[in-house]
Formats: C-alpha cells, structure tokens, sequence
C-alpha cells in the first residue's frame, strides 16, 4: 500500500488530492497548519489517515511530520509539496519581508520535506516527489513577478532532482496548474501593501482588491487530483504535468513566441563564440 505525505490540505487541490488518495485505500498524511482543519478527512479512512499539524517553514515541525508518518506507516512513499499561497506585487512595490515569506513557503519548505523523505527513498530505490507549481511560471502575467519566480525555482530544483534521483528508481514531477476552482485566489492571495500609480494599468486589474477570478475559474479540483494520481501511478510519469485547457493554450502561447524570438535574433547569439 502506498503511503502518500501532502501538505496543505485544509482547501483546494491538496483537501481533493488527500480524499482521493483515501477514496482510492492509500495512506494519506494529511497536514494543514491547524490539523483540526483536516480532522474530518481523516475521519473518513482513520486506518489509513494521520493529520498533523505542519507549518512548512518550521523545521521542527517538517521533521516530526515525516517521523510521525514514518512511524504510523512505515514510509513516506510520495511526497506532494502542495501547500503554498500567492503575492500580488509589481516588481518594485514588492515587500523584502513579504518576498522572503512566499520564498520560505513556497520553496524552502518544500526543499526540507525533500531532503528529509529523500534518505528513506534512496534505501528503498522508489517513491515519487511531487511539486506543485503553477502556469504563472510560465506565463509571468504582471503582478506576479515575485510568484512566477518562486514557482519557476521550484520547477528549476524538480528537474535537477529528477536527473538525480531517477538511477535510483526515484520519480520527481513538477505540476502546473492552471485556474482551478480554489481558494487560490480568495484566501490564500496576497498582495503587497503599496501600490504605485505608474503600474495600475498593468499590475492594477490583478491586484487582491480588483481581481474578480475567484470563485469563476474552470478547473475541477477532484479532476486535477485524479490526474495526478495517474501520473504518478504511471511507469513512464512525466516530468511536468500540466493540469487545465488554460494551461495547456498558455504554455503552448509561451513556447510559440520564445521560438520566434530566439529564430529573430538566432544571427546575433550565434556570434558570440571564440572563433578557431
């Protein structure tokens, strides 16, 4: 029986993700900042459920999260690095505190849990990493700069990690979902205190106090966690999954304007070697 660790599961993608692992007879760690929050959905499987209270930024709570699941289930077999928020900011009205926050969140937090599973998963020669990211990696929309880059960090460590670990039977897969029907943008937006005039034509729409998305977005939750359940399940499981129609038109707008750009200026980057 596979026993799966995912984090931040009091809503949204994580709260759908934990159910159907359950639904499906796998063990579930199910962890929110407050496990009371997750109580009923251990309730539903207690045999196959343990909820914990994890912070990701607390070192001594990452820890005794992956020792508690180990003790209760014998191994952390998938790891889903899920818990997160957003920040909405242009670029110069971004907060030094607030950017080291969604960082620690985002990033660091995810980074421990890895390097804490990664010891008992090398012994084993399996298990699976998950880390969820997001299209805004991708498409970099204003307003979230400081989001795309922790996110396009996170994507940048999984595909190294995969390098490294899949010799050792070892699978690491970033997700990128595009809008789904969360809290995502309600309550786990944030958004930074200043606001310059200059950027309210770009950044302004998106700001947490003008954004009207929440609560209209066209991803089903229970779909994306079905899905990532396959992918993981599967012998060949991708490297990126990506989750939504929405996703998938925005990466393939990405792909098909970074190639026009590097085919324009493709003369003057290929000049710039040593010549012999």
């Amino acid at each position: 029986m596979t026993t799966w660790l995912i984090t931040g599961c009091s809503t949204g993608l994580g709260r759908s993700l934990a159910a159907a692992v359950l639904a499906k007879g796998d063990n579930a760690v199910v962890t929110a900042r407050d496990a009371a929050r997750v109580a009923d959905l251990a309730a539903t499987s207690p045999s196959h459920a343990l909820a914990l209270d994890l912070d990701v930024t607390d070192p001594v709570q990452t820890r005794a999260a992956v020792d508690a699941a180990t003790e209760r289930f014998g191994a952390v077999d998938v790891l889903v690095n899920n818990a997160g928020y957003g920040y909405r900011a242009a670029v110069e009205e971004g907060d030094p505190k607030d950017v080291e926050r969604l960082f620690a969140t985002n990033f660091f937090g995810a980074v421990d849990l890895i390097k804490l599973v990664l010891p008992g998963m090398r012994e084993r020669r399996r298990g699976a990493i998950v880390n969820i990211s997001s299209i805004g990696a991708r498409i970099s929309p204003p307003g979230s700069g400081y989001y795309a880059a922790v996110k396009a960090a996170l994507e940048g460590m999984t595909a190294s990690l995969r390098k490294e670990v899949a010799p050792l039977g070892i699978t690491a897969m970033a997700v990128e979902p595009g809008g789904f029907r969360t809290d995502f943008a309600g309550r786990s937006l944030a958004g930074s205190a200043v606001s310059i005039a200059d950027y309210d034509e770009t950044v302004g729409p998106r700001r947490k106090d003008n954004d009207r998305v929440h609560g209209t977005q066209p991803g089903d939750p229970e779909k994306a966690a079905a899905a990532i359940i396959e992918a993981v399940g599967s012998p060949d499981a991708p490297g990126l999954l990506l989750l939504g129609n929405d996703a998938l038109s925005g990466f393939e707008q990405v792909l098909d304007a970074q190639r026009a750009e590097l085919e324009k200026w493709r003369t003057l980057s290929a000049g710039t070697d040593l010549q012999a």
